[in-house]
């Protein structure tokens, strides 16, 4: 990830919600044919609302936005188990703001099964605004096979974010802001005008068979980015971008990432950490089974020097992962600078310790396949090595290692040996 978010500025991006219908009706029209897709269980309480019943008209040139914030709204109003169903179609919608707290609402399920294309109009969306944001609510899955297409092409040549620090932030494909009990299944996010999808203060998060695409050289278009969240999980999907595949922020803690195939991107990274003052620390991540195709990184581990603050990244594992022609494959960069140039001028704050890699396999298209540059101010600790075998991906000479501020330990097999 090139650009890195404080937490103002990622609540920042929800801004304005859309809130207080009048209670109405129980139940809002479905065609039988949709009725047919969910059968009706008289044991619970259950409601069902279609986007097209609020006048979306899903032609891909009228704005269906209103369509599908009154939808929002009546469900968000009922009381039990309520289905929101978008049904095939091209909707041409955003920005999006799904609001809770639902308080009679058990749980929400949207059945997306539509094509959604944001507005291309950036005034519409204002600095650092989301395209399609869920906050506050309990329960809710998001599932149906539909995708996201942000439109991003049209956007990426005025983001200014890899020069200027304190550029303009484009808006994310999906975001979800302090949700709790949250199913992610079967969703597709296609050409991010940023990032494609972003948590932030997320409790009990499950994502799985989610798919994400947009062209290697597209700006800061993360696949996913997780901040100040616990208790998360993704698995089983396939992630192809213009920046990190899965970027780990700051104050997240529980977060187990499986099963991932990545590329092209930047591969799964922490951080960067230590860039503004008061970051949470990481504790309690899991990356494993995993596959990078054609990344510049493979796992990476990055903090910024002269942190304004301390904090600290621990107990991490990473299992299994398998590189398949990855420019940096294991690499820990507490230096890290995304500028043209930049002047440090203190260690990094950002502690590391704990870290483990293990199992990592594959080709390296650089001559160093393991890179541990540590803080020279809080040397790494406890970093372990176990069964690492990487070879240069044109098979003319055996890789290398380097390391600064760290005495790793090594276990089994070594390829490359270890750092002197």
């Amino acid at each position: 990830m090139i650009l890195d978010i404080p937490f103002k500025l990622l609540l920042l991006f929800s801004s304005f919600s859309f809130t207080g219908v009048p209670a109405g009706a129980t139940t809002a029209g479905l065609g039988s044919q949709h009725a047919q897709l969910l059968p009706y269980n008289n044991q619970r309480t259950s409601h069902f609302f279609n986007v097209k019943t609020f006048g979306a008209q899903a032609d891909g040139l009228t704005d269906d936005t209103k369509a599908f914030l009154s939808a929002w709204n009546k469900a968000c109003q009922a009381t039990g188990e309520v289905d929101i169903m978008i049904p095939k179609g091209t909707y041409l919608v955003g920005p999006l703001k799904f609001a809770g707290p639902c308080e009679n609402v058990s749980k929400i399920i949207v059945h997306m099964k539509g094509y959604l294309k944001a507005t291309t109009n950036l005034f519409k969306y204002g600095d650092g605004a989301g395209w399609v944001e869920f906050r506050w609510i309990e329960g809710l899955t998001l599932t149906g096979g539909g995708t996201f297409d942000g439109q991003g092409a049209k956007a990426w040549p005025y983001n200014s974010c890899s020069t200027d620090f304190n550029c303009k932030l484009l808006p994310t494909n999906v975001k979800f802001l302090a949700m709790n009990r949250t199913i992610v299944r079967g969703i597709t996010s296609v050409n991010s005008k940023f990032f494609h999808m972003a948590l932030v203060e997320c409790k009990n998060f499950k994502g799985s068979k989610i798919k994400i695409s947009a062209p290697a050289d597209s700006p800061n278009t993360d696949g996913i980015h997780i901040e100040r969240s616990s208790g998360v999980y993704f698995s089983r999907s396939l992630i192809g971008t213009g920046d990190d595949c899965i970027s780990i922020g700051q104050g997240n803690s529980q977060v187990t990432i499986t099963s991932i195939s990545c590329g092209p991107g930047h591969g799964i990274s922490v951080g960067s950490l230590g860039r503004y003052k008061d970051e949470g620390d990481v504790s309690g991540l899991v990356v494993r089974d995993c596959t990078m195709i054609g990344t510049s990184n493979g796992i990476r581990i990055k903090t910024w020097a002269n942190s304004p603050g301390r904090s600290a990244a621990t107990n991490m594992t990473f299992e299994n992962i398998n590189m398949e022609n990855v420019t940096n494959p294991i690499i820990i960069d507490q230096a890290y600078c995304p500028f043209a140039s930049c002047t440090p001028m203190g260690p990094s704050q950002v502690k590391l310790s704990d870290i483990y890699f293990k199992k990592i396999k594959g080709t390296s298209l650089s001559a160093v396949a393991v890179a541990l540059e540590c803080s020279k101010g809080i040397p790494c600790q406890d970093i372990y090595l176990e069964d690492v075998h990487l070879e240069l991906a044109t098979g003319e000479k055996q890789v290398t290692s380097t390391c600064k501020n760290v005495r790793a330990k090594y276990i089994g097999t070594q390829i490359p040996p270890p750092c002197a």
